[in-house]
This record gives C-alpha cells, sequence and structure tokens, in this order.
C-alpha cells in the first residue's frame, strides 16, 4: 500500500512539472512493460535500456532507474522528463498515489477541488499543446 502525506481533503494535486520529485533521492522501480515502452520510445532495445539506465533495487526484487550522484533521475534534463510520454507508473502517480513527509516543501503542484479537476486538465492539456 502506498502511503500519502498532508494531503487537503476533497484535493487532487495537479503537477507543474517543476522537476523537484525527479531531485528526491529513492529508487524509481521499473517493471518489465515499463522497460519495454521506455525503450521503444527511446529508440533502444530493452537490453541496452537496462544496461544503461536502471540498477538492481537495494531489496533486489527488480530493477530500479539509475540515479546521477547528486540524486536526480537519469531522464531528467533541467526540469524536463525525456522520457514524459511513457514514464514509470511511480512518476504518473506522484503526490496523488505516494509521496513523502515533506514533500509540500519540495513540490509545486497545486491543489485544485477533485469536482472541477476535468476543467483544470482540459486547460492544461491545451497549454501544453501550445508550447
Amino acid at each position: 500500500m502506498n502511503t500519502v502525506y498532508d494531503m487537503e481533503e476533497g484535493m487532487h494535486y495537479v503537477c507543474q512539472r517543476c522537476g523537484n520529485c525527479c531531485r528526491w533521492p529513492g529508487e524509481v522501480p521499473v517493471s518489465e512493460e515499463e522497460i519495454a515502452q521506455i525503450a521503444a520510445y527511446l529508440g533502444i532495445s530493452e537490453q541496452e535500456m537496462i544496461d544503461q539506465y536502471t540498477e538492481l533495487r537495494r531489496n533486489r526484487a527488480g530493477l530500479t532507474l539509475i540515479s546521477r550522484p547528486n540524486h536526480e533521475c537519469i531522464f531528467l534534463e533541467g526540469n524536463e522528463c525525456r522520457i514524459h510520454p511513457v514514464k514509470p507508473e511511480q512518476c504518473k502517480n506522484f503526490p496523488n498515489g505516494w509521496n513523502f513527509p515533506g514533500w509540500r516543501n519540495v513540490c509545486e503542484a497545486i491543489p485544485v477541488p477533485k469536482d472541477s479537476l476535468k476543467e483544470v486538465t482540459e486547460v492544461k492539456s491545451q497549454q501544453n499543446s501550445e508550447k
């Protein structure tokens, strides 16, 4: 079960793509399916994806994306995720599906009432397509 901290009741946090969660120390586990999707997106083989961008998890139960020495995700370029369209579930689910104590001190996600989420998502989608 995933743990969430410091969430306002009835709110959904809309990502602002600040990249701060990608700089937080920790593992980003990847499944076989995610490895295949990322490899296809990057135009490399699954074995190349595994060899170049993953390592064994600390608990030895699967693979995780490697981090740079400063703890940034290997796919973070500035504030942009190089694999955003196929990013792992762990990344997609932050901060609403899981987070860590103190996440609101580093994350720029905006709290939005869940009942108005569809409208906000449509506006954000339109803004992203204009970039």
